[in-house]
């Protein structure tokens, strides 16, 4: 019997919760597709020990799943106050400075170098996601800044700092990051997140970062500034995949248009063959509660209506107390929402002067093929993996089957909407290959007799070329 498989991915970010190995095989049981690690928090020493459980569980159990490591980026935090927490009071004034210091309610420690130097008096700062709001009101020639507190409350130590408002200096990828994604690399991790993007040219850098040691990472934009949605048209083209960060983004932007700005962003991504994540506070009731609320529900499933890729967990499972129900009750919402035939058969046509023309219209077409004919799986192979990426964005209604014989991209395409990954190496003549390929699926309950299927591949087999060939076909 054919197998139910859910086409949006789930991505879980790993930490206490998720760690130990029987925790992580009931996540992945349960649908988790992509493991995150947030470079942010922790050392190399525990990253290790998070990327060898992985692959671990990989080889012992025959997964596939990918690691998405998320770089820091240009991120500014607080450094550490009195007790662990102290109160800012409404219409208070603290003193901020780069100089380390231990924090209280007049006097907190910036970790960010060029703080004085970035900001201007009437700045907005906002610490720990938006919760606390201050207001530059002085600047001294004694590298310190003097705000107002116009929204105070509880702060605890090194909470993030966002400056709305205020052009940053920092480069988008910091030394933190460098060394980070050196790490990263050594590892041949799948894919690499960088945080904060304000432009293409950001991107860019990173892939020649990572070019010039020798590796085939791919990039995850993640979109949380308002430059990179000025400038999301050259990034979307530059990127490999791109991330709706809706936490940072809604700090640095108005909050309101972010729900706007999602929906664009997962339009233009599946147009140009892109996957795209959705994330931050996605089941975030569930860190503590055993259920989620109807609100983080409706998220979800509207997140698959407009098309994600994947959607994406923190805290709730990196920290929160039901790591397996969260991931359990995610996979549930994902299989209802795919009932529902809003989301399929995007039928995006190829573009005629592209130089991948060919290829473009051969996906798009077996996927319109794939409906006319009810095909219950649309089978193809490739090297690169091009051709699992386009016919993913047309959104077709059946499973995508994708052979390849390149195994670094095995775990990569665990990411991409729909798409099934198996490595396969016996490549001989085109209706070999297509019957041998068959009776493995079969042999694995994914088809059965009398399905319709749909083949893509390359002619000559052996040349690994872009897919140029269609053949529909009858599983017996």
């Amino acid at each position: 019997m054919q197998k139910n498989i859910n086409k949006s991915k789930i991505i879980a970010t790993l930490g206490p919760a998720s760690m130990q190995p029987g925790v992580l095989e009931q996540m992945i049981k349960a649908g988790v597709n992509v493991c995150r690690i947030n470079a942010s928090h922790g050392d190399h020493v525990m990253h290790q020990e998070a990327v060898d459980l992985v692959r671990q569980l990989n080889e012992d159990r025959k997964y596939k799943v990918a690691i998405l490591y998320d770089l820091q980026g240009p991120k500014m935090r607080i450094g550490d106050v009195e007790n662990n927490q102290i109160l800012l009071k409404e219409e208070s004034k603290v003193v901020l400075t780069i100089s380390k210091c231990l924090g209280t309610a007049e006097r907190l420690q910036i970790k960010y170098p060029l703080f004085h130097d970035d900001v201007n008096v009437g700045d907005t700062v906002l610490i720990d996601d938006g919760k606390i709001e201050l207001q530059v009101i002085e600047k001294s020639p004694a590298e310190e800044v003097t705000a107002k507190v116009i929204h105070g409350g509880i702060l605890s130590s090194k909470k993030g700092i966002n400056l709305p408002y205020t052009k940053i200096s920092l480069p988008s990828l910091t030394e933190k990051d460098k060394e980070d994604l050196e790490f990263a690399l050594r590892n041949n991790i799948e894919w690499i997140g960088l945080s904060f993007v304000r432009s293409a040219n950001d991107i860019i850098e990173l892939k020649n970062f990572i070019r010039e040691l020798g590796k085939n990472s791919r990039v995850v934009a993640k979109i949380e500034k308002p430059e990179a949605v000025r400038d999301i048209d050259n990034i979307i083209k530059a990127t490999d995949a791109i991330m709706v960060a809706r936490g940072d983004l809604g700090v640095e932007m108005a909050m309101e248009k972010v729900p706007v700005i999602q929906k664009m962003l997962v339009s233009k991504s599946i147009a140009a063959s892109k996957p795209v994540i959705i994330a931050t506070q996605m089941m975030e009731s569930m860190i503590t509660n055993y259920r989620p609320t109807r609100a983080e529900t409706n998220d979800v499933a509207n997140a698959v209506f407009d098309g994600a890729d994947a959607l994406m967990l923190s805290a709730e499972t990196s920290v929160g107390q039901f790591p397996v129900k969260v991931i359990e009750a995610m996979s549930k919402i994902i299989s209802i929402a795919e009932s529902e035939q809003v989301i399929y058969n995007r039928h995006i046509p190829p573009v005629k002067n592209s130089r991948s023309f060919i290829s473009d219209s051969v996906c798009f077409n077996s996927c319109v093929m794939a409906q006319q004919s009810g095909a219950k799986a649309i089978i193809a192979m490739t090297h690169s993996g091009y051709t699992a990426f386009r016919i993913s964005s047309q959104r077709p209604d059946c499973n995508i089957f994708i052979f390849t014989d390149n195994k670094d991209i095995l775990n990569m395409l665990s990411l991409v909407w729909g798409v099934k990954a198996f490595f396969y190496n016996k490549y001989e003549s085109s209706d070999n290959t297509i019957r041998d390929i068959k009776a493995f699926l079969k042999a694995k309950g994914f088809v059965q007799d009398g399905d319709m299927a749909i083949n893509v591949f390359s002619t000559p087999l052996d040349e690994r070329g872009m897919a140029n060939t269609i053949k529909l076909n009858v599983i017996n």
